[in-house]
């Protein structure tokens, strides 16, 4: 097996061309049988096997930097970095990355996990290795689909006065998580389809070059004019225009002319583009039919393409995008955004049903908070679905475009909490943190699925920002038969005990349910409490309980500074209530990839956990 021959990086310039061939297959029947069984992104990586390939046999590294951004397509990049047998425990605490880590490997050039990054990074690189007179390429890769996304131009803009080589891969598969949308998608439409652009192209120049003396001269001219060839059949020249060169498109498929297209942009004093198209789940029928579906996959049958395991209950998405579409029935005024997530926050139902009130803005999380301002602003009731970690993205928008103008703007905030298996760049663990310290927005967070739905309609009726928080998978059921109606700033006892306030928010609610049972076991009153508001959380209520009580226990799936605990602290000790606190969070650091429930023992937020934190703090007061 010719994989076999890959322990280390540049193995691969060992090979020759048919062992190159063989190689590719190998590759692709090793990611499918791995990812089949750990789950993984399967469509993007099987997509850019070539791409890898080719990248790695024109740049020598670690001394050239190849930059990918986001980094969910860098499974092959691993694989010829000798990282195979890493893929055993892929995603898994303790085990690999899906993503691109330096400290796993000096292959790797740069930390990536969110979209758009990859050309700020790389110009950084690249500038850093002006300063430094160094002399490697630095390459960045970036997918069509993260071309939706600002930052990438505001890297572009910059990248134009480089004056040195630096070469962006334009991985063109049509495609980011669900289908590309916008002027950018149909402008690269033009460059895909452009076959009579490419066959005249290649005429044209392999004549020219036939030409003695002058041919090559010519060639030259051609290639750097900007009423050149490519001026006269495609309409824009974006990229050129711009100041950057542009060289392609190029078959994903073809290593060779991948090959001579890198060693042609080696060549340039000054940033190019290689546009490069691919096929999304290329080599495998499922993932190619379905690319969305397989963008992140969980464990699945080779033959058939399903899923190991059926969804047997609906998760907290599935609540969202039920009661979002139920409510717009009788509300025309509501509107939905996502940021090329529409699978992914569950909005594919409302899409369905109201197209004309459904809008994809590409990923461009900042554009899209402030683009739902303006539908507030005049008179509708905008939703933008989101995953936690990506709202990061549009906290300026946030704070001056909704939050100043007291907007009633809906943030979805999906994904909260842990998410486990994507790791650091997507635990969904800031976003209290964040939103709490802005005037005028409102958190809020269900203990249950059906408290996410009484929330949501709650937030349509809210007059100001409100945010609701809620975790990925399946939707807690428990505790149903506790339904008191969701008012502004009050929480929902559960039971109403003594000596201890287990006062929890959200997803710790359950946590906090079995706390509470274990404590009783032990002849320990507790008093069990649903937030429900991170902020304004329940002040009177603290007031009141802290009569008959002696410990206040907070509760919560997020960061411990800035957190709904560190602000109840606060309260507690600016109004000189006399009642110790005890905070239960997460602690301030990055959490690793891994399964959930592992990941809350790791942080001791799990029942059994919180329970000996608890009975610590409690006999230490009694004491």
């Amino acid at each position: 097996m010719i994989l076999d021959k890959i322990h280390k990086v540049n193995d691969i310039k060992k090979l020759n061309s048919d062992e190159l061939e063989q190689l590719k297959t190998e590759i692709r029947n090793f990611l499918i049988d791995s990812i089949s069984v750990t789950g993984g992104h399967l469509a993007s990586n099987l997509g850019v096997v070539e791409l890898t390939m080719a990248l790695h046999l024109s740049f020598n590294l670690p001394t050239d930097k190849i930059v990918w951004d986001v980094g969910h397509q860098s499974y092959t990049h691993k694989i010829l970095t000798g990282r195979r047998d890493g893929f055993i425990k892929l995603r898994q605490y303790g085990g690999m990355s899906g993503f691109p880590k330096s400290e796993e490997s000096d292959c790797d050039a740069f930390d990536t996990g969110h979209s758009s990054t990859s050309i700020s990074a790389g110009l950084g690189l690249a500038t850093a290795r002006e300063i430094k007179g160094e002399s490697n390429y630095v390459i960045s890769v970036i997918g069509d689909g993260a071309l939706t996304g600002g930052m990438a131009y505001e890297a572009l803009n910059n990248a134009s006065s480089l004056k040195s080589n630096f070469i962006i891969v334009l991985n063109d598969n049509n495609m980011s998580i669900s289908e590309n949308v916008g002027g950018v998608n149909k402008y690269l439409n033009g460059f895909r389809t452009a076959s009579a652009y490419i066959e005249f192209k290649d005429g044209v120049m392999n004549s020219l070059n036939k030409i003695p003396v002058y041919g090559k001269k010519m060639v030259d001219r051609i290639k750097r004019t900007k009423s050149g060839i490519k001026q006269l059949l495609i309409p824009g020249m974006f990229f050129e225009e711009m100041g950057i060169m542009y060289l392609g498109p190029v078959d994903g498929s073809d290593i060779n002319s991948m090959c001579k297209i890198f060693q042609e942009a080696k060549r340039v004093n000054g940033p190019v583009i290689v546009h490069v198209i691919t096929k999304k789940g290329k080599g495998y029928p499922p993932a190619e039919r379905h690319p969305s579906k397989f963008h992140g996959a969980p464990p699945f049958d080779i033959e058939t393409g399903l899923p190991l395991t059926k969804k047997t209950q609906a998760n907290y998405t599935d609540v969202f995008s039920k009661t979002i579409t139920n409510l717009a029935k009788d509300d025309e005024r509501i509107v939905a955004v996502t940021a090329a997530m529409e699978d992914g926050t569950g909005l594919s139902r409302f899409k369905a049903n109201y197209r004309n009130r459904f809008f994809d803005v590409g990923i461009a999380e900042g554009h899209a908070v402030t683009f739902s301002a303006g539908l507030a602003k005049n008179g509708l009731k905008p939703v933008f679905a989101v995953y936690s970690s990506f709202l990061q993205r549009g906290y300026d928008q946030i704070v001056h475009d909704v939050c100043l103008q007291n907007l009633p703007v809906v943030f979805a905030i999906d994904r909260a909490g842990l998410v486990g298996s994507d790791g650091e760049t997507h635990q969904g663990i800031f976003d209290i943190s964040f939103l709490s310290s802005i005037p005028n927005m409102t958190i809020i967070a269900p203990k249950n699925k059906w408290e996410l739905a009484e929330m949501i309609k709650y937030a349509f009726e809210y007059d100001s920002p409100i945010a609701i928080r809620y975790p990925r998978g399946t939707a807690y059921d428990g505790l149903s038969e506790f339904k008191e109606k969701i008012r502004t700033a009050r929480a929902e006892v559960i039971y109403n005990e003594s000596q201890i306030i287990l006062f929890a928010l959200g997803s710790m609610v359950k946590i906090a349910q079995i706390v509470h049972d274990k404590l009783k076991e032990n002849n320990i009153n507790s008093t069990l409490v649903n937030a429900r508001f991170a902020k304004p959380f329940d002040r009177d209520f603290i007031k009141c309980a802290s009569k008959k009580h002696s410990l206040l226990v907070t509760l919560e799936e997020n960061v411990a500074s800035g957190g709904f605990g560190e602000h109840v602290s606060s309260f507690v000790k600016d109004q000189n209530i006399n009642i110790e606190v005890l905070n239960i969070a997460i602690p301030d650091m990055y959490v690793e990839h891994g399964n959930v429930d592992v990941l809350y023992k790791s942080l001791r937020i799990d029942p059994e956990s919180v329970y000996n934190s608890v009975l610590k703090k409690w006999k230490n007061i009694q004491n």
